[in-house]
């Protein structure tokens, strides 16, 4: 039988997508995140200021989601959907976590197009963990033993093995 503390999870999906400044648009593409993964969005802020593109520390630029649990899971379903089940090898992290783009929101099985909006992009990455590991995270934090982490090669093994994607290099 296999060990329990080697399966592979997935922690959290993130949805994110920059739209560069404040205002409408920003608020339209939050809705739009939302019905695409069910979850409420949460507004992204700039912590520098970059003179060059008028942005300035606390200025709301952005919108993420994300989604953890079984929800994730069914969502990650169609997010790879979108990508045709194709990735690359340089999509993966050394630590195994991934993140991939859609170039257009509509691509995903669900999502309606809005006018308003218009085509938008949308970045995801995805957290793959092992039990155990939340003791990195916890107050007396400790390290995640070498072997326990998850390598590039484990983590394409199982985004192959279990959603049936492709990965090319």
């Amino acid at each position: 039988m296999e060990n329990k503390m080697r399966e592979i999870n997935i922690e959290k999906i993130t949805m994110n997508v920059g739209v560069g400044e404040p205002g409408d648009k920003l608020e339209k593409i939050g809705k739009l995140l939302e019905q695409i993964s069910g979850a409420k969005s949460v507004k992204t802020t700039t912590k520098k200021r970059i003179p060059e593109w008028n942005i300035r520390p606390g200025l709301d630029i952005g919108v993420k989601v994300t989604l953890r649990g079984e929800k994730a899971n069914e969502l990650l379903k169609r997010l790879l959907a979108a990508v045709e089940d194709k990735l690359k090898s340089s999509n993966f992290d050394k630590n195994g976590n991934l993140s991939f783009g859609i170039s257009e929101y509509v691509h995903i099985p669900g999502a309606k197009y809005d006018y308003t909006v218009g085509i938008v992009g949308v970045s995801v990455a995805i957290t793959l963990s092992r039990r155990g590991y939340s003791i990195a995270r916890k107050r007396m934090a400790r390290k995640i033993g070498k072997t326990h982490i998850i390598k590039k090669e484990e983590a394409m093994e199982f985004i192959r093995d279990k959603y049936k994607v492709k990965i090319n290099d």
